[in-house]
Order: C-alpha cells, then structure tokens, then sequence
C-alpha cells in the first residue's frame, strides 16, 4: 500500500522519478557527515585551515556531480571574517587564600568564547546582572560597583522585559565584554539563565555580535556548578538573584568574595579569508527563473584537546545539499536553473547568507525561492518553518509531506531564520527545513555522526528534494512576500 502510494504521488506530480527519490541514502549522507565532523577539520571554523579544507572538498564533490562553478573564483565565493585562534595552554583555577583549591575542567566546566582575548588574570570575581550598562535607559548593572582589577560574573543571556522600552537584543557577549572592561575588570565569566535551553552547560560559541574586538579580556562561558563554587560564600544562588533582578527591574551586584585565577592566550584576525561554495545547475529556460538550494557548512572549531564536531549543526544540512544536487543531476534537466549554495559563518551572524544576496550570481528578482537546511539529522519528527509568510511554498512541502513522509509537523514561523533570513529581508519566498527536538548536543562536543536519527535524516533530505523538484518544474511560483 505504502508503495503505491508512493507511486501515484509521482505520477500525479510528474516531475520526479522513484529512482531519483531512491539515490538519497543515509548511508550516503552519513559518509558525508563523517568527513565534515572528524577531529581532521577541527569543527569547521570559518576562515580555518579545516574550513577551507571543508570547503575544498564539497567543491571537489560538486565538479564530480558536474554542477557548473558560479562563485568569484571558480566555485568560491570569498568574504572576510574575524577569526581568533586559541593556543593549546590555558587554565581556569578557583582560589582560596591567594592559592589554587580547585582546576576547572575544560569542556565540563568551562569553554572559552570563540572570540576570546587573551590574558592572565588572578582577582577577585564580582557579579553584574546581565551586564549591561544604559544610565540612559534607567539600568546599569556597574552603578555603585567597583569592578576595576577584578573578575565579573554576568547572566549570558539579557533580561526578558524592557525597561522604559530599551530593547537588548544587540547587547550580545561583545557589548557585555567591551562594557566590563570600560569600567576597569580584566576578565569575563558568562554563565547561562537558569533553566535555560543548555541546561547550563557552556557551549561552543562565536556569535557575539558588532563593534570593537577587545584582544585583552578573557571571555569564558562557565556551568552552573562552577557559578555555584563561586556564589558559596554569599549564600545565594541563580534562580533567586535573577527572579529579584527581573521582579525589581533593578540591578543586584555584589562581590562573590571569591577569587580565581585565568591564563590565555588567543592570536586574533580582523580580516581573515573565508568562503561559500556556490554550483549551478542550468535548467531548460532561462526565462522562468531560478532556485537556490542551501545550508551552512561552518561551525565553531576547536579549543586545545576539545573539538566542536557539528555533525548535526551543520553537516547535516550540507551533505543533504550535496545528495540533493546528486539527484537533481542524474536526471534530465529541470524546467528552471538551481543553484546548491554552501554558506560560511552562520555562526558569527549569517555573514555567508549575507554576502550572497549582495552579490548574487544572478539577479535576485528571478529567484523563485530558497529552501534552507540546518540542523536536520537529529530530533523526532520534520518541521518546515517560515509558512506564515511564505504561505503558499509550505502548503506545497505539506502536500508533498502528506503523501511521502508523513513526518511533518504543523508547527512553522513568520519571517525567515538563521540563514533564510538574509533571503526573507530581500522578499524571496523561503523554507527552513529543520527537524524538532534537534538541538540536544547544539554546540557541545558530542554533537557526533553516532547521534543522528539517520531514518529521520534520509527522510526530510528526500523530502526537501521532491519540495524543490517540484519547484524547479513549474509547480510553484513566487509568491508576494510582506
């Protein structure tokens, strides 16, 4: 029965055939995934010699499938990125009477910010709230606080109300690490809100916004049970002195009495090489337009012994690019062009993305839609996000769900996401395929190839490539997008 259904789907669409449908294979896109994420690319960070060997390779893939090259220098779409690379030695001690009592461990206890600077710092800790600073707004977390020569403790994460309508969305780790070094503190701890979505363990992480690279303030992410170490002496805890911030709207610092000591050293690049990886498939006219398919192929690198494999985030996403173009070039041409477009530092804030719709290969006007996988090998079931906007391209994945996979949740989202963001500001119709319950091992070193629900995985990649068959054959055009 299965089968036949199966069958009369591609007979009614007409644009597809089983074997097509039938060469995406997890264990296809597994052997792919394997290569992105092994400790031999060391996660992938933009602008790194594992990146670009990432790079190279998806390249070699694509002249293999004999999708014609379509960036600035044959495939390579270059753009420049920040890039810190962190040495092999660092420590992070807790000290009691000017000695060392306790040495954190790295990766459990704490991560350092991608973007960390560098230092040895031994003083005392001091907790500051959120971190920010805006007198002007009416909160600031260092008023009547001395933190010069010392240590700050901030929440990672900014508060969940406004206060006389300041927003704090900008206000990312680079605002709170250049705020506490303006008001004198040699070092940074973040720690995660409680109950957050990381369950307090420090991840991996280069996100941290615009603006000034501090080289000399060491930026670490710690867990809770290090906050806990050093909020012992005040007998206080996190839940209990954010729930009296976020109730007041009004700052709460103090020193912790604690002190611990921090070594090192990072080497920072403020224009380092990095690249997308852009293939073409022409279609039959040239008249009806184009299609881009697409996924990050970055991630967050490495730090000493620890490596950040990113098998799910984003590995996945770019072998299903990969086995997608397979299919798509194994048949007849399609109606409309494609392009398989592999984007660098998602990571650092969709700069990829960002720097293709600036300077497309072709004109943006004629791009019909953009279909966007990141995170999709991991989680229980498939979700397509960006269908309150782009109405009309998620009725037609649905459709396709209904009679394929059967997998597809209800849940979607306005507006775009991680790299359909950039598409969705330029009007272009997007889908963000993304599996639910995806983000267990999300920047942290287990995200490896053995946790990936590899059914699930073969599943929405063959979903999104009958999504975008369909597309690239005249079964959807591109809808007014507000």
């Amino acid at each position: 029965m299965k089968n036949c259904i199966l069958f009369l789907f591609l007979v009614n669409f007409c644009y597809t055939q089983a074997q097509n449908i039938n060469l995406i294979k997890k264990e296809s896109l597994l052997k792919t995934v394997s290569f992105l994420s092994s400790p031999e690319l060391n996660g992938r960070l933009p602008g790194s010699p594992g990146y670009m060997k990432a790079a190279e390779f998806m390249a070699s893939e694509f002249i293999k499938i004999g999708l014609l090259p379509a960036g600035d220098s044959s495939y390579f779409q270059f753009t420049n990125v920040e890039y810190t690379e962190i040495s092999d030695q660092f420590y992070f001690m807790l000290l009691h009477a000017g000695k060392p009592i306790t040495t954190y461990k790295h990766g459990d206890d704490y991560i350092f910010r991608t973007n960390t600077g560098s230092g040895h710092v031994k003083a005392e800790v001091v907790f500051c709230g959120y971190g920010i600073s805006e007198p002007a707004s009416g909160y600031d977390d260092y008023k009547e606080i001395d933190v010069k020569n010392k240590i700050v403790l901030v929440f990672k994460q900014n508060p969940g109300w406004e206060k006389n309508n300041q927003k704090w969305d900008e206000m990312l780790t680079r605002y709170k690490a250049q705020t506490a070094s303006k008001h004198g503190a040699l070092a940074i701890l973040y720690v995660s809100i409680p109950g957050n979505w990381d369950g307090g363990a420090p991840i991996g992480s280069i996100m941290d916004g615009d603006g000034y690279y501090n080289q000399n303030i060491p930026q670490l992410h710690i867990s809770y049970k290090v906050a806990d170490d050093l909020l012992k002496e005040t007998k206080r805890n996190l839940k209990s002195i954010k729930s009296k911030i976020d109730s007041m709207q009004s700052p709460d610092s103090f020193s912790t009495e604690i002190s611990v000591e921090i070594s090192v050293e990072s080497k920072y690049s403020k224009n380092k090489k990095s690249a997308n990886i852009v293939g073409f498939l022409e279609g039959k006219s040239k008249e009806d337009g184009y299609l881009i398919i697409g996924a990050h192929l970055d991630h967050v690198g490495r730090q000493g012994d620890l490596y950040f494999p990113g098998a799910n985030d984003n590995a996945s996403g770019s072998a299903a690019v990969l086995e997608i173009a397979k299919a798509f070039a194994a048949d007849k041409k399609p109606e409309r062009s494609v392009y398989f477009v592999l984007f660098t530092s998602e990571e650092q804030g969709l700069l990829g993305a960002k720097k293709f719709v600036e300077s497309p290969p072709s004109t943006l006007e004629k791009c019909q839609a953009y279909i966007n996988m990141d995170c999709i090998g991991h989680g229980d079931s498939i979700q397509v996000g960006c269908g309150k906007t782009s109405v009309n391209l998620w009725k037609l994945v649905k459709k396709s769900d209904s009679l394929l996979t059967k997998q597809m949740t209800e849940r979607t989202w306005p507006g775009g996401g991680a790299d359909a963001e950039p598409f969705y500001q330029k009007k272009i119709p997007t889908a963000y395929f993304v599996t639910t319950n995806s983000y267990k091992h999300l920047h942290l070193p287990s995200d490896k190839v053995e946790t990936l629900n590899t059914g699930l995985f073969e599943s929405i990649v063959r979903l999104a490539f009958v999504t975008s068959w369909n597309i690239a054959n005249g079964k959807y055009t591109r809808e007014k997008i507000e």
